[in-house]
């Protein structure tokens, strides 16, 4: 999964990566998608496949999975003529556990279509809360990434999460990490609430909302259709580029920025890594 942050400092002389105009004076609040984060496809997704039927059988009678599955079943009517489409029967005082594994068979086939259903998203989230809480999850954070951020923050940086995964979803992800609770360190959270990151619209929203320039953001990203979009709208862009994420073009090695880590970024004024 991709995802963005944003912090804001002043910045004198040429831009973060050296080139550009030496004297103009920039102030960047930069914003990064989930970069700092291993992907979800590597753990959050995985680990709903794996426990879903658990999930299910150990809360199945409390309200709030019962509104899960009848979102999920009003979902799979409204799927009823799609190939393959898995439905969920209703509760008749059946065999419950023969409920239970419809509703899995249709998260997996859900999944499987990479589907972003409101009713599968619903699930996931609450699966992922449940065990962020219990321990039985954390979020692995890149090592560079929290000594780079206390260095933005401290050089009056201010940085904001911009994900494709929901607000609640990012707290859960930055509350417990493998750093430990780090929403501290992140001053705003934005989702596609305010739109899409390959949308260019969305980072003009962005910044009014912060009160700044387009202009005055520097954007993080692991994607380039999301950096192409940012850079519509006249936001400074790098690419980062880490392990299992999809691989970049010859052009656009090229066209881009690129840095590997966070402690790649550099403040012009001081030529000193931030």
């Amino acid at each position: 999964m991709s995802e963005s942050s944003a912090f804001c400092t002043h910045i004198l002389g040429t831009d973060f990566f050296g080139r550009g105009n030496a004297e103009a004076l920039v102030r960047y609040f930069l914003f990064f998608c989930l970069t700092g984060v291993r992907p979800c496809r590597d753990i959050l997704f995985p680990y709903i496949k794996e426990n879903v039927k658990e999930y299910l059988q150990t809360h199945w009678e409390e309200e709030e999975c019962q509104q899960d599955v009848s979102l999920l079943r009003k979902q799979a009517e409204e799927d009823a003529h799609l190939d393959g489409a898995v439905p969920i029967p209703v509760a008749s005082g059946g065999d419950v556990q023969q409920m239970i594994q419809a509703v899995v068979d249709n998260v997996s086939w859900q999944m499987s279509h990479d589907r972003k259903t409101t009713a599968l998203k619903q699930l996931q989230g609450h699966m992922w809360k449940a065990a962020f809480t219990a321990g039985r999850m954390k979020a692995e954070v890149f090592a560079d990434v929290v000594p780079a951020v206390r260095r933005w923050r401290e050089a009056g940086m201010k940085v904001y999460i911009y994900s494709s995964g929901s607000v609640e979803a990012q707290k859960l992800l930055f509350g417990h990490s493998t750093e430990g609770d780090i929403l501290e360190l992140i001053d705003g959270h934005f989702d596609t609430k305010i739109g899409h990151k390959v949308e260019s619209d969305s980072y003009r929203k962005i910044a009014d909302s912060i009160g700044c320039s387009t202009n005055n953001i520097l954007f993080l990203t692991d994607v380039t259709v999301e950096a192409s979009a940012a850079e519509e709208a006249d936001v400074h862009v790098a690419v980062v580029v880490r392990p299992g994420n999809a691989g970049l073009t010859d052009d656009e090695k090229t066209y881009y920025n690129l840095i590997s880590s966070f402690s790649e970024l550099y403040l012009p004024s001081t030529q000193s890594k931030v």
